[in-house]
């Protein structure tokens, strides 16, 4: 029996007029990363709320993000790509002000490398199925 290391993650779902902000790894095949929505590990001594927001600004970069509300949490096996067991804690995210239809932007992954880059954009909430890795279940709680 393989032991999976358990972690808190904090997924966003930043909701604005029916879409949804997602992403794309600039420096990744699609095939091996998907359609992504900002998320990331809750650090120690960190809500998942705080994770929430840390993590979608750190990842996309828009300013006036808040979160709506929480919608739950859902375990999701990463194996056999990770011995894994990730405990993801859902929000609904909004943002306020001006924001593009498509950008870059560039994380830089606590120092610990080259920066990793996104192409962030919207698509519609009814397209939201092509999310990768489990990352669309609590998704029909933001219509809640």
């Amino acid at each position: 029996m393989t032991v999976r290391t358990v972690r808190d993650k904090a997924l966003c779902y930043v909701v604005r007029a029916g879409r949804l902000l997602v992403f794309r790894h600039v420096d990744h095949p699609p095939e091996e990363v998907g359609l992504q929505v900002p998320g990331g590990g809750v650090r120690p001594g960190e809500s998942p709320e705080e994770a929430a927001l840390r993590e979608a600004r750190e990842e996309t970069g828009p300013a006036g993000l808040r979160v709506v509300r929480e919608l739950g949490t859902a375990e999701h096996d990463l194996a056999p790509y990770r011995f894994e067991l990730q405990r993801r804690h859902f929000f609904l995210l909004a943002v306020e002000g001006p924001v593009p239809r498509r950008w870059f932007s560039a994380e830089d992954d606590d120092g610990a490398g080259e920066p990793v880059r996104f192409e962030c954009f919207w698509i519609p909430l009814e397209s939201a199925h092509v999310l990768q890795s489990g990352q669309g279940a609590l998704l029909g709680r933001t219509y809640d």
